[in-house]
């Protein structure tokens, strides 16, 4: 495992496993939502994005959280591990709710600076039907790769019996 990519719905936990998984590899972790935003939720642009992730890409190791369709593919293919957050609906909802209550006027540190936590009505639907419309297209990617280590998770205990695994063997 050296280079991991961890994809799944907003409120899923991604940042934060991502930066755990980090803390036990000594992987450097870098989150797309900071590198997508910048000060004052102004996006970086596709293009922008591509070429920083490119840069990222060509290192000997990395932890990327984010779904960001304009790299996926790229990341994906680059990726030795791939971890996916399939959980339900309902917890990712409870995840974006709880964080924008946490995080309330500061910036989260997996996200760009100056972007304080908020939670507006597109990104709360884009999280509700995520499941629906957005991870069976993930699944559909996930079969065609090949000589990958895949991981599906589909709840936290799942993903907290992978970082004790994971634990063990460093």
């Amino acid at each position: 495992m050296k280079k991991v990519a961890i994809i799944g719905s907003g409120g899923a936990g991604k940042s934060t496993l991502a930066q755990q998984l980090g803390d036990l590899t000594g992987i450097p972790v870098y989150h797309l939502d900071a590198i997508h935003w910048q000060p004052g939720w102004v996006p970086i642009g596709r293009e922008g994005l591509i070429k920083e992730i490119e840069k990222i890409l060509r290192c000997d190791s990395w932890i990327i959280d984010g779904n960001y369709g304009a790299t996926m593919d790229i990341r994906l293919a680059q990726a030795d591990t791939i971890i996916f957050l399939h959980y339900k609906t309902i917890r990712c909802l409870y995840g974006i709710t709880k964080r924008r209550i946490q995080y309330r006027n500061q910036t989260r540190p997996d996200m760009g600076k100056d972007c304080p936590e908020k939670l507006d009505w597109k990104f709360f639907n884009w999280v509700r039907r995520y499941n629906k419309e957005k991870a069976p297209a993930i699944y559909e990617r996930l079969y065609d790769l090949e000589d990958k280590e895949i991981h599906i998770f589909h709840t936290p205990k799942e993903t907290r019996n992978f970082l004790q695994l994971t634990a063990q063997q460093e």
